[in-house]
């Protein structure tokens, strides 16, 4: 298309309490479009090419800012400022303990009732000679959600002339604290229908297997000759309904896979799906040590936005992020975070297609 990066801002809504709400499109020169709204730092939508050059959105959403509000299973939200479940919202740190807030059955999920995707959050949109972004920024005070320490976050969203959606994220604190910020966008490469014939690679070897509420055993669990390994292209619904006690406990995949060991800030390649009717491939590379694979389980059809309901398995997650329910068990890597020390870590989405020459 040859035209430049750009952005454009309008306005998305108003909060309750008045709040403005606005919203930043991304574009580069490919083509490729990308919304986000200031509420939850939320992607509301994502356009990409198929093999024969024809955009779609690959995302699932919500038609206005009251529905995210209101009723949003995390679609496209950041999140913070612990993704993934933390046992009973207990930590103890440094000889204290902190009770944070109980939002999923008896434990604590993705940040709790008012997490990071529930925050407005400050959007400063910038171009480059080759991409497009927008700087969000957050300050959380002491004691929100039950978190210590004022933590001071930065997010950035860069689409690239290369067809990458990367992502970076830096935080501060002035309290010891615990951190774990992930992405929790829904992806459907085709854009209609349900994701089992999606074609998963993931880079893990393992998992970190969970009891009935979800929360992790403390175990590292090989994947070999089980339902889990992804480890070659295979359809996500192949071995979903197979007679296993994970997938019974999480309806489906709502699991944590095990990257390989890298050093910290390595960048490496943690999942690849092929979409076979479109072309489309998405490509998930990031620093965190695992990824959260999600196969849209608890979607029921009540739901809807984009002119369709979003019914069963219609869409896909691949968060990537530090063990849930890290700071309780001492065998998985940390996730606290000190004042003086800078949180940093980095999630980019890639988009290709089956016709290009993926070397």
């Amino acid at each position: 298309m040859n035209t430049l990066p750009s952005t454009r801002q309008s306005h998305y809504g108003y909060l309750a309490d008045g709040t403005e709400i606005t919203q930043v499109e991304l574009r580069n020169s490919n083509g490729i479009e990308v919304d986000i709204i200031g509420y939850g730092g939320i992607i509301t939508r994502l356009l990409t090419a198929d093999k024969n050059g024809q955009f779609k959105d690959i995302v699932l959403g919500l038609d206005d800012l009251d529905s995210y509000v209101k009723s949003s299973p995390y679609f496209g939200a950041l999140i913070g400022r612990y993704g993934n479940r933390i046992a009973k919202g207990k930590f103890s740190l440094q000889g204290k303990t902190y009770q944070l807030d109980i939002n999923d059955g008896e434990n604590h999920l993705h940040g709790g009732s008012r997490g990071f995707d529930k925050k407005a959050w400050d959007m400063a949109p910038f171009v480059t000679e080759h991409s497009a972004g927008v700087v969000m920024s957050l300050i959380s005070p002491d004691g929100d959600q039950g978190y210590p320490g004022t933590l001071t976050t930065e997010v950035v969203y860069e689409l690239t002339n290369e067809d990458e959606l990367d992502i970076r994220y830096r935080a501060t604190t002035d309290k010891p604290t615990i951190i774990n910020l992930t992405q929790h966008s829904y992806f459907n490469l085709a854009g209609k229908g349900t994701i089992l014939d999606h074609q998963l690679m993931m880079n893990a070897a393992k998992i970190t297997p969970v009891d009935k509420g979800l929360i992790p055993t403390g175990e590292l669990a090989d994947v070999t000759n089980t339902p889990f390994d992804f480890r070659q292209l295979k359809a996500i619904g192949k071995q979903i309904n197979d007679d296993n006690q994970q997938l019974a406990y999480g309806l489906g995949y709502d699991h944590n896979f095990v990257l390989p060991d890298k050093k910290q800030g390595e960048m490496s390649l943690a999942a690849r799906v092929v979409e076979p009717t479109t072309g489309r491939i998405l490509e998930v590379h990031s620093e965190e040590p695992a990824v959260q694979f999600y196969s849209g389980n608890f979607l029921d059809g009540s739901l809807s936005g984009k002119g369709r309901s979003f019914e069963h398995r219609s869409g896909f997650c691949l968060e990537p992020q530090h063990y849930p329910d890290s700071p309780n068990h001492d065998n998985f890597p940390s996730t606290t975070l000190l004042p003086g020390d800078t949180y940093k870590t980095r999630i980019s989405y890639r988009f290709l297609t089956t016709a290009q020459d993926l070397a």
